[in-house]
């Protein structure tokens, strides 16, 4: 469900004067998830307008350069520099609540002179797989749970991270999974947390304390994933701006913090009949139907090859090893956390798949996007999964890539998932993670001062 359903620009226009809104920020998120963008004073924003910004802002590292000599990348990108035309979607609006004068929020769609969509922004690789959904007749629904830690603040990157401080003065030092006492401790950033939510119509639904020390997960209502990843953006912005209040930081890294847990983002999907609202994945008498078993064997077939996607960095991979509550392998199970996709117990309407492969560092929209494409793919092309794995997946060999690298010469070898995701957008994500790979190359890592100095 979209923040502000059915909304058109003529209420859009309302709704910023009924909230006496002086200025809104414009936003497009990127290949990595940072909100770009312009801040507009409201007598300037207008349907007509037409803003824009360079294209060339879809097409930076994390660290803002971009790939130089780059063949595929070059011939997707400009070498002009030219401009995207950025034009408000309406159900997107929302306010800032943390900002000092009122002001509006609304995510922008980007668009070439000829009036198409820029085929390699995030969102419209999400519609782009949606559309193939909707040919078939079929509506996908998500879930998405995110994890993240709280930490203290850390000016100095060369220094490790450290759970924060709560209210009785204590940082945590034991795993404190599921304790209520422990969410407590930080119950004036969570109560702002949830103010903020309520203000974004944002949907958030349980909140609890996961493995790590500091580490949370916020669940979100289930919907229509385009709607949850506008969500998902707009969390991620608003929980690192609650936090910063609070004299601390939230991350979304995949593993911040050495000895601890990994932080996903746990995807729950299921596809229903675009006109009865039935779930496909159930037969009439309450069984499992073909089409979930073609959806589990796509996303056993094609989840790997998709890595680079939902792990985009090299911390990602730090998070995907063995007995560290990651999956490492393709298997799927009945209520079985060790695999990387886990059906959960539930009833013949709620039959589900829960890919836990994906990092709380993807991108949404892309995190989406390729999970619903790869089981897509194998319901149209009936993919058998293998058989259901009933005890611990975490001492079987490694089924997923295990650097970024490698995730990267998979991606760039499936061609399906190309067709499905979009030429242009593979050759240049895979062109700016190769970037970024190189970047961290040239950093010597704390380790290797420590053991290889006088060692070797």
């Amino acid at each position: 469900m979209a923040i502000r359903e059915n909304f058109t620009y003529t209420d859009m226009d309302l709704w910023l004067n009924e909230k006496r809104v002086t200025e809104i920020e414009c936003l497009v998120p990127d290949l990595t998830g940072v909100a770009r963008g312009k801040i507009l004073p409201r007598a300037k924003f207008t349907q007509d307008r037409g803003m824009r910004i360079p294209e060339a802002v879809l097409g930076m590292t994390v660290t803002g350069n971009y790939p130089v000599n780059d063949g595929p990348y070059d011939r997707a990108i400009s070498a002009t520099d030219r401009d995207m035309i950025l034009k408000a979607d309406p159900t997107t609006i929302t306010m800032v609540p943390w900002a000092a004068d009122p002001t509006g929020q609304v995510i922008h769609d980007c668009y070439f002179a000829d009036g198409k969509l820029v085929d390699f922004a995030p969102r419209t690789v999400l519609r782009r797989v949606l559309k193939l959904y909707e040919e078939k007749g079929w509506r996908p629904v998500v879930a998405p749970e995110l994890e993240f830690y709280l930490t203290a603040k850390n000016i100095d990157p060369d220094l490790p991270l450290k759970p924060p401080i709560g209210r009785s003065g204590r940082a945590e030092t034991s795993r404190q999974v599921y304790s209520i006492d422990a969410v407590n401790e930080f119950d004036p950033l969570f109560e702002d947390i949830y103010d903020y939510c309520e203000m974004m119509n944002l949907d958030v639904d349980t909140l609890i304390h996961e493995i790590g020390a500091g580490q949370m997960e916020i669940n979100f209502l289930h919907g229509d994933p385009l709607g949850l990843a506008d969500k998902v953006f707009y969390f991620k912005r608003t929980l690192r701006e609650a936090a910063l209040k609070h004299d601390m930081y939230a991350t979304f890294m995949a593993k911040p913090m050495a000895g601890e847990p990994g932080s996903a983002m746990h995807v729950h999907q299921s596809v229903v009949d675009a006109k009865t609202g039935w779930n496909i994945f159930s037969n009439e008498d309450g069984s499992s139907s073909p089409l979930f078993k073609h959806y589990i064997g796509g996303l056993q077939r094609y989840m790997p090859s998709a890595m680079a996607i939902v792990a985009p960095y090299v911390n990602s991979y730090r998070r995907i090893v063995r007995h560290t509550a990651a999956p490492i392998n393709i298997q799927w199970g009945l209520d079985n956390r060790t695999v990387g996709f886990r059906v959960p117990e539930s009833g013949v309407q709620d039959r589900r798949v829960e890919n836990r492969i994906i990092g709380a560092d993807a991108n949404p929209y892309l995190a989406l996007a390729v999970t619903l494409a790869c089981g897509y793919l194998g319901m149209t092309e009936q993919l058998e999964p293998t058989p259901m794995m009933g005890g611990s997946a975490y001492d079987m060999p490694f089924e997923l890539p295990q650097g970024l690298p490698e995730a990267l010469a998979q991606l760039r070898a499936e061609d399906k998932l190309r067709t499905v995701l979009g030429e242009r957008f593979i050759d240049v994500y895979a062109a700016i993670k190769d970037l970024e790979h190189q970047e961290f190359m040239t950093v010597i890592s704390p380790w290797e001062r420590e053991h290889l100095l006088l060692h070797v």
